[in-house]
């Protein structure tokens, strides 16, 4: 299967993704703990459907020394007992922030419970993060981008 659209052989497209590419390193080298910004982009992924990204995500967590329990666990995390109260509020504002169709945006009380468990840079890093990764997944999503060949690393 191939995908509908080369986004890395396409000037526009390759273009619009070095910039978004900067803007996931902004992220990347913030406060945020590194296993949480997987765990979001492993949520968001799957919520999303996007195979690629839930492919590339779960490989680069193992490959960064994440447990298979918490990997398989995560579309589950609310019946988990793997994850920390920081991880399981940063879960829980992907999902809002993920699924804003399906409801009345972001609720307060979720916004509330990643303040607890996030300073503001870490709040900052988790927002743009959730953007960032969505914009990742309806990218490949749109363009139907195959899954299942992602080796750690091979993107730089």
């Amino acid at each position: 299967m191939d995908a509908r659209l080369n986004l890395f052989a396409n000037p526009v497209a390759g273009k619009f993704l070095r910039h978004l590419n900067s803007a996931g390193k902004v992220v990347t080298d913030s406060p945020l703990p590194a296993a949480t910004q997987e765990l979001v982009k492993i949520r968001a992924s799957q919520i999303n459907g996007c195979g690629a990204c839930t492919d590339m995500h779960t490989k680069d967590a193992a490959h960064a020394g994440e447990t298979s329990v918490r990997l398989h666990i995560v579309a589950a995390w609310r019946e988990a007992t793997v994850f920390t109260d920081a991880e399981r509020a940063a879960l829980e504002l992907t999902e809002h922030g993920t699924r804003l169709a399906d409801g009345p945006g972001v609720p307060d009380a979720v916004w509330e419970k990643a303040a607890e468990h996030h300073d503001e840079d870490q709040l900052a890093a988790l927002v743009s993060l959730i953007a960032v990764i969505n914009t990742y997944n309806r990218m490949n999503v749109l363009v139907r981008r195959p899954a299942g060949d992602y080796r750690p690393g091979m993107f730089g």
